[in-house]
């Protein structure tokens, strides 16, 4: 499956992580994911996606099934500029955990068909699995 980099991320002094996302709609936008202090439940998303004060979306807490299992997030984005189409992305942090690539799964559907096409495709041991 093609995986396309959408944003690079480094871990922020708040726990959470901050970084750039590059789509059709959103060019070089700086968002944060900021650990959501009102978990009520196990299922509630482990962070709030925030572009600016605006709250855009959430990411849960997620392991690989691949050996060795690796920790990463599943994100899940409204596009300000088209809110009928959410952005579903993956944030995997390198194996030192200050860093991480956002990646969408490319033709996936019809939105992430429209991720700009000067994306590096991730390559096979490039930490995006």
């Amino acid at each position: 499956m093609r995986r396309r980099i959408i944003g690079r991320f480094t871990r922020s002094k708040q726990g959470g992580w901050e970084g750039e996302i590059n789509t059709l709609t959103i060019n070089k936008r700086r968002i944060r994911l900021v650990p959501n202090d009102n978990r009520i439940s196990d299922n509630s998303p482990a962070f709030r996606v925030m572009l600016g004060w605006e709250d855009i979306g959430e990411a849960w807490e997620r392991q690989s099934r691949g050996e060795p299992p690796r920790d990463y997030l599943r994100v899940r984005m409204d596009d300000p500029f088209c809110p009928n189409s959410p952005i579903n992305a993956v944030l995997w942090p390198a194996d030192e955990g200050l860093s991480a690539k956002m990646v969408v799964n490319a033709g996936a559907d019809s939105r992430t068909d429209r991720v700009r096409g000067d994306y590096q495709a991730e390559q096979p041991g490039d930490g995006g699995r």
